[in-house]
């Protein structure tokens, strides 16, 4: 079927270039004949004296009248109108490509011409497995387009606020702050804050827009009790420092600790009890993974990884944090490669949602056996061995779940400092991968020169991404809208596939190119383009001479008569 689709669509397109290449050398006769009309009157009956040759004097006094009243003028306004109604249709063109991807023209061309060549609406499908089927694929497209909270992501004030200060740019978006404040009143809040004063304040603060009143609430809710969530955005927003961050993160564990187990022995009391120990759940397993990050960041390695084994050991179903992400980079930091792969194998299954650090990291493991040795110049004479094969594939696949992964990785693009959310198989994503994980690529000999030599042949693979892939499904459409509002405005975001100039760009600018030349040509020469006009025109006119002289010499002169005088 998608293949199907690929082919109407290439003639859909196919159809709309030659019909829109059509109505513009329609229109440029039609401006001929206008002129025509209006310079040249038909005058032509007054001539016709004689009956006797009635057919041929009108077409070739016509003819010559025409192409004498053409002046050079005419050809100035001629081709300065074609000009200039060119450059104006660029110009929109240009602009709607350059907005929203796509050329008004195909665009508004293909929703016409659809229906004439017995396209079929999506929204009716025709049977119940066609439906089930659109249902699946708009369910996972959705599931694709979904805006996750990034595993790794910084602290605002330790790391995101001390870039600001250093540079003077924001790195974080309105959209992506109000993705994470929505993030912490789903984990932070529950029906119940009302009833305590300390938790109905950090409700409020949740909510603020300004930083400092969130900060000047979080001090406030202090005053009253010792409140985690307070300490939690104390943490991440006033301490300048991951030291400082660690400290407050104790102190949050600390209060933490003292609202879980007091919750969970009322959990089964009721609906409003069973809610607040679901909060106090998200509050706890978010600080001890936030203080793992900390160790992490502060060179205690094996303690960090330590703290993120006990936690998903504690807390098994709580997969929404990715906890597993954290720990697969700590672990390639300690380069324990064995148990990287373990983890692997229990996460990289074929019922469980990918990631970039899955795909990419199962293509590092597998590209560390081979790459110290690898040579693109011995591996054309002697061709590829089992375990440079397996790797290669590897690699091929992660490009296919996140082709913006290896310019990162390669350093073809700079790096900016993650977001706070990422979209899977994103722009967006493959930063948060790259900032963490180049220096775990570095480290592993030979491994970025295995990947320079062969990520771009994944997609020779799938050259219709966006219609079929080969290990996923296809590649989502919606990863640039997403990506330009999680990621900051100075910063070019990549996109896939990249996207050529659609042809009625490149039409209209040769049209406006060749039509201003024409009329620049038409001024300065006058006399010599007047006389190139009239013998294109004269050229252009004689198939129809020839075609009018043999129907004249069918038809009798009397029935040839009267239709020219119809």
């Amino acid at each position: 079927m998608a293949e199907m689709g690929s082919s109407l669509l290439e003639q859909l397109k196919s159809c709309v270039v030659w019909s829109w290449t059509y109505l513009w050398t329609l229109w440029f006769f039609l401006m001929l004949f206008l002129v025509y009309i209006l310079r040249v009157p038909l005058k032509i009956n007054d001539n016709l004296s004689t009956a006797s040759e009635p057919a041929m004097f009108g077409t070739e006094s016509s003819l010559s009248m025409f192409l004498n009243t053409l002046t050079p003028k005419f050809y100035v306004a001629l081709t300065g109108t074609s000009s200039l109604i060119s450059g104006l249709i660029l110009i929109f063109e240009w602009w709607y490509f350059r907005k929203y991807g796509t050329s008004f023209i195909e665009q508004v061309s293909v929703s016409h011409l659809r229906p004439l060549l017995g396209g079929v609406d999506n929204t009716a499908p025709s049977n119940s497995t066609s439906n089930n089927g659109e249902t699946d694929s708009n369910r996972q497209s959705v599931s694709e387009c979904k805006v996750w909270r990034n595993p790794l992501n910084l602290f605002r004030g330790a790391e995101y606020n001390r870039y600001t200060w250093v540079t003077g740019r924001e790195p974080l978006t309105y959209y992506d702050m109000n993705l994470s404040a929505q993030d912490h009143q789903t984990f932070f809040t529950c029906e119940t804050d009302h009833l305590r004063p300390a938790d109905a304040i950090m409700q409020k603060a949740w909510r603020e827009r300004n930083p400092q009143a969130r900060i000047s609430a979080a001090h406030e809710a202090l005053e009253l009790n010792e409140c985690a969530t307070a300490y939690i955005l104390l943490a991440e927003e006033e301490a300048t420092t991951i030291v400082e961050a660690e400290r407050l993160f104790k102190q949050a564990l600390k209060a933490g600790e003292v609202c879980y187990r007091r919750s969970q022995q009322l959990q089964h009391h009721g609906a409003q009890y069973e809610a607040q120990h679901r909060r106090d759940t998200n509050v706890l397993v978010y600080i001890k993974r936030r203080l793992a990050m900390c160790s992490r960041k502060l060179g205690r390695t094996r303690e960090a990884v330590k703290m993120m084994r006990d936690l998903m050991k504690e807390f098994p179903l709580l997969s929404m944090f990715n906890i597993h992400e954290n720990l697969l980079e700590a672990l390639l930091e300690l380069q324990a490669y064995a148990d990287v792969q373990a983890v692997l194998a229990k996460y990289d299954d074929i019922s469980l949602p990918k990631s970039a650090t899955i795909c990419y990291t199962a293509a590092l493991l597998k590209a560390r056996a081979v790459s110290d040795k690898f040579s693109p110049e011995a591996a054309s004479r002697r061709g590829l061995s089992t375990a440079e094969m397996n790797a290669v594939e590897a690699i091929h696949r992660a490009v296919e779940f996140n082709p913006h992964v290896p310019k990162y990785l390669l350093e073809m693009k700079s790096l900016i400092l993650p977001p706070e959310h990422i979209l899977k198989r994103g722009d967006s994503e493959a930063i948060a991968y790259a900032f963490f994980h180049l220096q775990h690529w570095k480290r592993v000999e030979g491994a970025l020169n295995l990947l320079h030599c062969t990520w771009e042949g994944t997609f020779r693979m799938i050259p219709y991404p966006l219609e079929k892939g080969h290990l996923f499904y296809p590649y989502p459409i919606c990863t640039e809208t997403a990506d330009r509002e999680l990621l900051p405005s100075f910063h070019e975001v990549s996109v896939y596939p990249k996207k050529e100039l659609p042809f009625f760009i490149l039409f209209t600018a040769g049209l406006c190119s060749f039509t201003a030349m024409l009329a620049l040509l038409t001024h300065q020469f006058p006399e010599l383009m007047g006389v190139f006009a009239k013998a294109f025109l004269s050229t252009l006119f004689a198939p129809l001479n020839f075609v009018m002289e043999k129907v004249e010499s069918i038809l009798p002169s009397s029935l040839w008569h009267q239709l020219t005088r119809i």
